[in-house]
């Protein structure tokens, strides 16, 4: 008795966020098909040109341009930012610094200190326990 493996596949979508692209800006080929696990494996090995410019140029996904102007995607939000972004438009928000993304900034900041913070707390409590369990 020989068992049939189906591939493992996945959405578009799903492959575009795994890759770290804006699925629209994606070839027509990609957008409608199914992506096999083989098949997402190459191209993370060995991108194509238009995955390399994507990643290069853009437009990114919300995920990409918060992390590039280092902010959370709901700052994005709060500061108008609603649409994928080229590299050049996220460059320029950069330069201008506006407002919204400085504070942005700062409360991102503030929140990975917390973070932090909190991690370290908890590993001198799990020592601590772990020395009266001794």
């Amino acid at each position: 008795m020989t068992s049939h493996q189906t591939p493992q596949t996945m959405k578009p979508a799903t492959a575009a966020k795994k890759l770290g692209v804006y699925l629209e800006a994606t070839p027509a080929e990609f957008q409608e098909g199914v992506v096999s696990r083989g098949e997402f494996n190459a191209l993370q090995a060995e991108p194509p040109a238009w995955l390399e410019e994507l990643r290069r140029n853009g437009p990114h996904p919300r995920p990409v341009v918060a992390a590039k102007l280092g902010v959370s995607i709901s700052g994005l939000a709060r500061g108008g930012v609603t649409e994928p972004l080229t590299t050049e438009q996220i460059d320029a928000l950069k330069n201008e610094m506006p407002e919204w993304l400085s504070a942005e900034r700062a409360t991102q900041a503030d929140v990975r200190k917390e973070a932090v913070r909190i991690k370290e707390r908890n590993a001198e409590r799990a020592a601590r326990a772990e020395k009266t369990d001794s």
